[in-house]
């Protein structure tokens, strides 16, 4: 072996989204190539080069002085086996890295910039930190409605584009801010059952207590390959999956990593986020909910309706027919907020429950009924009673069976975090309003949705007269530690607006 050459080794450790290499202090290349820890390198086989975070380590029980370790997802992207011969160079910089200093300043950008910035982030030439500045200056309102398309297109680019061979091929998706919001669960198999392609393919949460996949995999399996996913979705005309394994605009997923711990969630990287992931799943119809609440993401109608704007600008440009519904999101939708007890709700809801949170079942069917209407077959104002008829006909509930079934069914118990606290109404009267980012605060803090069974069960909501000392809602957590901080925060702010009698 040479000096500019090492041995492989496999590090057992996941760093989400990032490719890190782990090199011993005492190694001579490292010395003699004037590597620092945290830049980047460059790491090739005979056939197969990869960009990395250099790692440095004086432990030889994680790598010895003539190896170089990669972490998992490195390790897979370079697909080449333990002790085989490997070399390692520094690492271009990312030219792209100019435009994003040109965003800092406040310069406006051209498709081929973020073209350029895109395939930078896809090749794992940018750090987090590149990354997290990126997002930060082209966060909130820095981005046009040109620059959000310019960026929609280039990060459709980056990765793979299902073909369904169909003409109409639906999706919906929420903006977010409103816990429990699960529609999509119930929309899927509605949908699937009247005969519609619905392959629903979702992002995991970002700031919220569970997305759509964090939900769903509480019922079956969502990383599912395209091949699978194509297989499935004609059999049974739909799914719910996590888009990510399907590598469905790939940069969406890693600038999600970066944005969840930041808690960065700007309107032009949702959009561009929004529309390059339903592009890349091959949908040609979008339904798009915007819920609007004083403690919802879109607080104000203006905002509502400027956003549909930018939704519609884009579609337009993409060729993708978008319609946007506004809703009404001044409280949680059902009662359930983190991955169990969401899935919980939609389940009830799918078997006609009579315990089922109404207002759960009420927004789906109107969404789904939206969607039905896409079908030309269908005329205006008749999808919402199409829609009623097979959750009440249990043919959805069948349609999800199947669906549950085909990904790959999990073992489901319902049954939330064993550490329970009763929260308690501080005093007599009506229940007149109740804080969504507090809300979804307290089930983060409890776990949520990292601990699936973690969260808030919600006993009462808004337009109710409840007695002091009377149960509102219930945190659950599994870890101690979690449910002592969401215990005090809730003492601090139980998130409920109590008129007093």
């Amino acid at each position: 072996m040479n000096n500019q050459t090492l041995k492989l080794r496999r590090v057992a450790i996941d760093t989400y989204h990032e490719n890190v290499a782990y090199l011993h202090r005492e190694c001579e290349l490292y010395r003699a190539e004037g590597f620092q820890a945290l830049s980047k390198i460059k790491i090739s086989t005979n056939n197969q080069k990869i960009l990395a975070v250099l790692n440095v380590v004086d432990d030889e029980a994680i790598v010895t002085p003539t190896e170089l370790g990669l972490s998992e997802q490195a390790y897979q992207q370079l697909a080449a086996p333990d002790d085989c011969l490997i070399s390692v160079d520094h690492a271009e910089p990312a030219a792209s890295m100019d435009a994003v200093r040109r965003k800092i300043n406040g310069e406006r950008l051209a498709l081929d910039d973020f073209v350029s910035i895109t395939q930078d982030i896809a090749e794992s030439r940018y750090s987090k930190m590149e990354m997290a500045a990126f997002l930060v200056a082209s966060g909130q309102n820095n981005l046009d409605r040109d620059e959000v398309y310019f960026l929609t297109k280039a990060m459709l680019q980056t990765g793979q584009r299902l073909n369904w061979g169909e003409l109409l091929v639906a999706d919906k998706h929420c903006i977010g801010g409103v816990p429990g919001n699960r529609t999509s669960m119930l929309v899927v198999p509605i949908v699937a059952a009247h005969g519609m392609l619905i392959p629903k393919t979702s992002s995991r949460a970002i700031t919220s207590p569970a997305g759509t996949a964090d939900t769903m995999e509480i019922l079956a399996e969502v990383n599912l390959s395209p091949a699978k996913l194509h297989e499935l979705v004609r059999k049974h005309r739909g799914c719910l999956a996590w888009g990510g394994t399907a590598r469905l605009a790939p940069v969406d997923d890693i600038l999600i990593s970066v944005e969840r711990p930041l808690g960065i969630d700007s309107q032009g990287q949702m959009v561009a986020s929004i529309l390059s992931k339903k592009l890349a799943a091959g949908s040609t119809h979008l339904l798009i909910d915007i819920p609007v609440g004083p403690t919802a993401k879109v607080r104000h109608m203006r905002q509502a309706l400027a956003l549909r704007k930018l939704f519609e600008f884009v579609g337009d440009q993409l060729n993708i027919h978008l319609e946007v519904i506004i809703t009404n999101g001044k409280q949680p939708i059902g009662r359930g907020i983190g991955p169990t007890l969401e899935a919980r709700d939609v389940m009830q809801v799918l078997e006609n429950n009579p315990e089922s949170p109404q207002d759960l079942r009420q927004k789906s069917l109107i969404l789904a009924g939206r969607i039905i209407e896409f079908d030309p077959d269908v005329r205006g104002g008749q999808g919402f009673a199409i829609a009623r008829d097979i959750l009440d006909s249990g043919r959805a509930m069948e349609k999800m069976q199947a669906i549950i079934k085909s990904q790959g069914a999990h073992t489901i118990d319902f049954t939330p975090g064993e550490h329970c606290h009763e929260v308690k109404a501080k005093y007599s009267g009506l229940i007149t309003a109740i804080d969504n980012l507090q809300m979804a605060k307290i089930a983060r803090i409890a776990g949520a949705p990292m601990d699936k069974k973690a969260g808030v069960d919600l006993i009462h909501k808004t337009g109710v007269s409840v007695k002091k000392g009377e149960t509102i809602y219930r945190i659950h957590a599994e870890f101690v530690s979690d449910f002592a901080f969401a215990k005090n925060l809730a003492t601090q702010n139980d998130g409920y607006t109590i008129e007093k009698k």
